[in-house]
């Protein structure tokens, strides 16, 4: 608790990231390196997920987003999938308490109708109870491919020019950032991939044009609240330019 204190206290409320997207990857292998099932490495990793939660909120990040479930994913093994289902309704209804205390908000992105119906409910029902939350906007990623996202955005547009509501010359990047899951939210200034891949696994691809990377070679399910911490301070301390140079000067004030 004194280590994690003086973490807290070298971090600068005024520079931390507004968004922080979070590709939760290990929870596999970390059951693998156990002579476990699969299933006790999600498990495991989902005690993560409200860890993690918790530690945003409390230091006060705006939004969190999670790739909990990738489109890719339906292809695992049935029994694979029907847990994590499984243990994804169970969290939405057991954490509902714990997000209204809180004051999170509570979003899913990705493709929704293709989860099951039940699970489908929950998701509504905890997203209706919190939505006019304002403490913090958990995003959960399910049934999520950016690569389908941006699909999908492309053809609603496309519609948009063919019953003559914009003209293809008036299409801008703020106009396609509208037409993505994530409208109207800002795009992750911090992408954070554990288990030490360095992909982005078809996450956010057109929203992370300039967010700051971090790879751990930490499994989810052993991420920590205090690895995090010393993840958002190596932030702070990154330079970010957005493709810009910085404008120096000399002694006497002229730009060199």
């Amino acid at each position: 608790m004194k280590s994690e204190n003086i973490q807290t206290a070298t971090l600068d409320s005024e520079k931390l990231p507004a968004h922080v997207a979070v590709i939760m990857d290990g929870n596999g292998r970390w059951a693998k390196k156990r002579l476990m099932n699969r299933v006790k490495g999600h498990e495991k990793g989902s005690q993560t997920v409200r860890s993690i939660v918790t530690a945003a909120r409390e230091l006060g990040i705006g939004m969190l987003t999670l790739y909990a479930f990738s489109t890719e994913n339906w292809a695992r093994p049935k029994i694979e999938v029907s847990a994590l289902m499984m243990l994804l309704k169970r969290f939405l209804v057991s954490e509902r308490d714990e997000l209204m205390t809180r004051g999170v908000r509570l979003n899913i992105l990705g493709q929704k109708e293709k989860l099951p119906k039940d699970v489908r409910e929950e998701a509504d029902k905890t997203g209706g109870m919190t939505r006019n939350n304002q403490g913090m906007v958990l995003n959960l990623a399910l049934s999520y491919g950016s690569r389908q996202e941006i699909t999908l955005g492309v053809k609603a547009l496309a519609r948009k020019i063919k019953a003559g509501v914009i003209q293809p010359g008036e299409i801008t990047e703020e106009m396609i950032s509208d037409h993505l899951y994530t409208r109207q939210m800002p795009d992750p200034d911090l992408i954070i991939r554990t288990s030490g891949e360095f992909r982005l696994s078809n996450f956010m691809l057109w929203q992370a044009a300039y967010s700051e990377l971090f790879i751990t070679n930490t499994l989810w399910p052993d991420f920590t609240r205090e690895e995090f911490i010393e993840i958002l301070i190596n932030f702070q301390e990154r330079d970010r330019r957005f493709g810009k140079v910085k404008c120096s000067t000399s002694n006497d004030g002229s730009p060199q």
